[in-house]
């Protein structure tokens, strides 16, 4: 089952005709496509599965799933694969 995982977007840059993101989940660090969500900025929390974020969320929202995700030792094994 693949899931969407909350994660805080640490930086951006343009590759190709990409916009690429390295995205922290809880200390995870993986990059993400940023094409679908072209208004996420440095700081936001985006939804990302496989690789692609998919939409914007609140950092409140984003900090509790990340609390659930690591209280079920989800957090390392969902960061690395989407």
């Amino acid at each position: 089952m693949c899931l969407a995982i909350p994660g805080r977007i640490l930086s951006t840059e343009e590759r190709d005709t990409n916009r690429i993101a390295r995205v922290e989940f809880g200390g995870v660090i993986r990059e993400a496509l940023l094409d679908l969500v072209p208004e996420a900025r440095v700081g936001d929390y985006v939804m990302v599965h496989v690789g692609l974020a998919i939409s914007r969320v609140d950092a409140e929202e984003a900090e509790e799933t990340l609390e659930l995700l690591r209280s079920m030792d989800a957090l390392d094994y969902a960061g690395a694969d989407g």
